[in-house]
């Protein structure tokens, strides 16, 4: 409601202009920004599930000043791939980058499933030479054909602040991002919020195949072996859209949450 003048936040224009990049030292923040997620982050993440576990008492206001903290600098939304497309429009620019998530969890460095939008690349990831050998500058429609095939290999397409409310990144995660385990995984804090959608499944048009149930990377889909067909568990749905990639009946659809 702040960000986006009540529509969808990522919606409005001047989240993603130059103007907006330009104040409060949003491109230092970027750059301070991939240095931390090399080194800190992970280590981060993994102190604060331990400190939930044996010290909760102590856990609790880490996890408040954490989020209020991110909140204000650096949090993501999760999009359907069609607005994942609307999104790469509004970009100025749009660079294929590494992912830094998949470079400090598995030790991937050339996993380009990032786009930087709206930033220099050049400015933003120079300094650090295991990223600079791998920016890709692309076309709108070389974009929009990148995302559309990350959608058909199950990635959750979700968009990034630097400094909220200016979007200056759209992902496209799986389990190795930093930002699930924090958020999903490991519940230690929120980073990565649920889309404005809910995934619906008509269940006349449900076969009980179960694909659907293989794309969703939250556990949302469930199986009814009495009914023989499968149902969406709205309280874990992040409104992602992939389970209708793995659905060959079109008996899933995703809805506004509005409408529920």
């Amino acid at each position: 409601m702040q960000h986006g003048e009540g529509k969808k936040w990522y919606e409005v224009m001047r989240n993603y202009s130059q103007e907006l990049y330009s104040q409060n030292n949003r491109e230092k923040y970027a750059q301070e920004f991939i240095a931390n997620s090399q080194t800190s982050m992970l280590p981060m993440i993994e102190k604060m599930a331990e400190m939930k576990k044996h010290k909760p008492a102590l856990y609790r206001p880490y996890r408040s000043i954490g989020t209020r903290y991110m909140k204000r600098n650096h949090i993501g939304q999760v999009v359907p791939l069609e607005d994942a497309l609307q999104v790469l429009e509004r970009a100025q620019s749009i660079t294929r980058i590494p992912c830094v998530c998949r470079s400090a969890i598995k030790g991937v460095k050339n996993a380009r499933y990032c786009f930087a939008l709206g930033m220099d690349p050049f400015k933003v990831f120079g300094g650090f030479p295991e990223l600079k050998g791998s920016l890709e500058v692309l076309t709108l429609e070389q974009a929009k054909a990148l995302v559309a095939q990350f959608d058909q290999e199950g990635l959750v397409h979700s968009i990034w602040t630097f400094k909220t409310p200016f979007i200056g990144a759209l992902c496209n995660c799986d389990q190795d991002c930093m930002a699930y385990k924090s958020t999903v995984s490991l519940e230690v804090m929120e980073v990565m919020y649920k889309a404005e959608y809910l995934a619906h499944i008509d269940p006349a048009e449900c076969v009980g195949c179960r694909n659907c149930m293989k794309y969703c990377q939250f556990g949302a889909i469930e199986y009814s072996s009495l009914d023989q067909k499968c149902c969406v568990n709205l309280e874990k749905c992040y409104g992602c859209g992939l389970c209708r990639s793995g659905c060959k009946k079109d008996a899933v659809s995703i809805e506004a949450k509005a409408l529920f």
